[in-house]
């Protein structure tokens, strides 16, 4: 059966304009799908009033047929009189081809073209245009261009370069190139293996030591422990991005208030090389006040965003003074900070001078939480009021830039400790999708952000009247123009300290939903982006940081998409409680591709003790975001799901034949049901593996309840068991022991 989906992303011969409406053309222009297919196959026209909001926050006028003709018309003007376009993507397996636009008078000339490489070499050559292919044509305002490719004579190198064009006495045009890998990092080892790690929200580690939630040091301790008991080959942690740290609405790490940097409620502040020297923070830590304050932030249930990160930030001052007395000197330490400062340029500068105004902003005014509050001049980041308050604040500036250089400090010792403890990849890393659209990354940022829509998703099985995220969708033109800067920066960042990469949502390199601002989720509409562009570019920042990549590719995913990132590696992702075939029956084990990780759930799905027990209903219900009537029908479908389950892991001799056959007879997860599960997936031939720690302790409650802010403590369930107790507990040992018995059985173990 054909993809309907897919065909709509399929890339097309440019052939001339259909004799359509001029909304219709505009909107095939900017790439807004004028229909589309739900995950129940049903076809969805997009209405134009949809099409209208989208255009309309992309800056089209369309007030009138007239208006959206011109805009049209403009386009296809800037598109077409620019000899170059701003950005070249290219693969370093074929030849580098240079496509020209060109006034057709010229197209006989001869251009000069002018590489100048990454590394800072150049290469100059002349190319008779006469003698390039022809790749298009068209009359615009009375003109007359023509499309060529230029082949370039030479080879050249991955990474991001520079050309110049120069045709006869026309100005010179200058654009980005950049060469790329066509594939994803992958390492040979993995080729023909198979591994298996364990995931935990880094947050939620308990310890005898740390402040409250977890830190760099309890990563460490964790990585000895997994790696002695499980033999597991990764650890998946959470989203590490910065956040506001601001219950209940600000503690998702995957709505960040800045994707470039990270959280620094995950230092370990006595581990500071600054925290020895300085007498005051000694003198701090033995105030049996503040040892009151550590030991209830460390034993509560709960995470304490706020407190924790108002006690780390007042260390991370003190030590901040400590360090600047070293920093007027030329030290190592400070040599070293000097050199990470270059490193990190604008992008933490942007970042330190946000967080500095949000706290002056805040302490000035405590009813004032975010930059659309702060007075006018000091939203633009690069107004003359930001410039001066950044000079005459500089302390407070480059104390953030301080705080993110000792997290990059400790996130790569723990890199450097897991994979010196024996797990192959490290760390696996996981990129959110969404940003603040309050936060640092809209403040700085903003033109790369689009107004007047919001991103979220179309109905299905999970939210029947469809998801609306709230966030801004990314402004993919300029992005394009800028020579996709900020994506590749985010990518890096993100990568540098690991050894896999998770990516949220990654249909989002094809499309995203778009919600025009007064509509709802049911009303809303895909936009199209530059997915060859950008998944070459993320190929290229994974094989220089040697980093395997995942894909997310869960819900609504067109047959086209799926093909495409296993063209580019990317490895799928699959739960168990998703894969199943059109008649809903789930897959076995040998069914699953092999270029997938796989897993039971996410941080928004039940756990497999929760999915037994039924606590994520249970949980809905008693946040109010689920009818009565709705309630009773998921409790029926539960059942169902369950004896579906049962039936395939009893199919397979995954469990005992004394087992209760009927799904009602088992109302809790038992250690065979559980052992099976993990074995199935074990037993799959999917390169990679990972067990969330709430399945592998039974947990019941997910960490995350969609839909829900205060009506639920989501992102701050911390484990059952301290790192220290995973070692002594005899239900740990033995769940441990379970999951590393598979591991070896399945030959996924990280010694092998």
């Amino acid at each position: 059966m054909s993809d309907p989906e897919a065909q709509a992303l399929e890339p097309e011969t440019p052939a001339p304009l259909k004799p359509l409406a001029a909304l219709d053309q505009a909107a095939d222009l900017w790439g807004i799908e004028r229909e589309f297919w739900d995950i129940w196959g049903k076809r969805h026209e997009t209405p134009p009033q949809a099409q209208k909001g989208v255009l309309k926050s992309l800056g089209v006028d369309t007030s009138s047929e007239d208006s959206i003709e011109r805009a049209f018309s403009d386009r296809q003007w800037r598109d077409w009189s620019r000899p170059l376009a701003p950005t070249i993507v290219a693969v370093d397996s074929t030849p580098l081809e240079i496509p020209v636009r060109i006034p057709s008078e010229l197209q006989s000339a001869t251009a000069t073209i002018e590489m100048r490489l990454e590394n800072g070499m150049s290469e100059r050559f002349d190319v008779p245009l006469g003698n390039a292919p022809a790749t298009g044509e068209i009359k615009l305002r009375g003109r007359h261009f023509v499309g060529k490719k230029l082949s370039w004579p030479g080879k050249v190198v991955l990474g991001h370069h520079s050309i110049s064009l120069k045709i006869g006495q026309q100005p010179a045009c200058d654009a980005r190139v950049i060469v790329c890998p066509a594939r994803v990092y992958v390492p040979d080892w993995l080729a023909y293996r198979r591994i298996a790690g364990l995931a935990v929200s880094l947050y939620a580690l308990r310890s005898s030591r740390n402040w409250g939630c977890g830190d760099f040091t309890d990563l460490e301790s964790l990585a000895d422990w997994a790696a002695r008991e499980l033999c597991v080959s990764f650890l998946g942690l959470n989203p590490l991005h910065a956040i506001a740290n601001r219950q209940p609405f600000n503690v998702s790490p995957y709505l960040p208030n800045c994707s470039y940097y990270r959280n620094l409620i995950y230092l370990d502040i006595e581990r500071i090389d600054d925290f020895t020297g300085s007498r005051w923070a000694r003198r701090l830590m033995a105030s049996e006040r503040l040892r009151q304050e550590i030991a209830a932030l460390r034993s509560s249930e709960l995470v304490e965003y706020e407190r924790v990160h108002r006690l780390k930030v007042r260390f991370l001052k003190i030590l901040f003074r400590q360090f600047l007395q070293e920093f007027r000197h030329d030290t190592p330490r400070s040599r070293e900070f000097r050199t990470y400062l270059d490193r990190e340029g604008d992008l933490l500068h942007r970042f330190a001078v946000h967080s500095a105004l949000d706290e002056a902003m805040h302490k000035r005014d405590r009813n004032v939480w975010n930059w659309p509050s702060w007075p006018e001049p000091y939203r633009n980041p690069e107004s003359p009021a930001t410039r001066e308050f950044a000079e005459q604040h500089w302390r407070s500036v480059l104390f953030h830039k301080y705080v993110q250089w000792q997290i990059d400090v400790q996130l790569q010792a723990a890199q450097k400790y897991a994979r010196k403890r024996g797990l192959r990849i490290g760390l696996y890393h996981d990129l959110a999708l969404a940003t603040d659209r309050f936060g640092c990354d809209l403040w700085s940022h903003r033109d790369f952000y689009v107004s007047g829509c919001r991103v979220g998703s179309p109905p299905d099985n999970f939210a029947p009247e469809g998801q609306d995220w709230a966030f801004p969708p990314p402004n993919s033109e300029c992005h394009y123009a800028d020579s996709y800067r900020l994506f590749a920066e985010s990518i890096r960042r993100i990568c540098r300290h690991g050894g896999a990469l998770r990516i949220d949502h990654v249909m989002r390199f094809f499309r995203l939903f778009w919600i025009p601002d007064g509509m709802d989720a049911t009303e809303g509409t895909y936009v199209q982006d530059r997915f060859e562009d950008l998944l070459h570019i993320l190929a290229l920042e994974s094989l220089r940081n040697k980093v395997v990549v995942i894909g997310e590719d869960l819900g609504t995913v067109p047959g086209f998409v799926r093909k495409t990132l296993e063209r580019f590696g990317i490895l799928s992702y699959r739960l168990f409680y998703f894969e199943q075939d059109k008649r809903g029956r789930f897959r076995r084990p040998t069914e699953y591709p092999r270029q997938a990780l796989v897993s039971v759930t996410t941080h928004d799905l039940p756990t497999l003790a929760g999915f037994w027990q039924n606590r994520d209903i249970e949980a809905r219900r008693n946040a109010g975001v689920i009818a009565e009537s709705a309630y009773y029908r998921m409790l029926e479908e539960r059942v169902k799901e369950k004896q579906k389950m049962l039936e395939l892991l009893f199919d397979l001799r995954l469990l005992p034949d004394w087992l209760p056959r009927n799904a009602r007879d088992l109302p809790e997860l038992s250690g065979e049901l559980q052992n099976a599960v993990v074995g199935f997936l074990a037993s799959s031939p999917s390169m990679m593996m990972v067990l969330n720690q709430e399945d592998l302790f039974k947990e019941t409650e997910q960490q995350n309840l969609p839909g829900t802010t205060s009506e639920y403590p989501n992102w701050r369930r911390k484990m059952r068991y301290s790192i220290e107790e995973l070692a002594t507990n005899e239900f740990t040992r033995n769940c441990a022991r379970m999951y590393r018995n598979w591991i070896e059985r399945t030959g996924r173990s990280s010694s092998r």
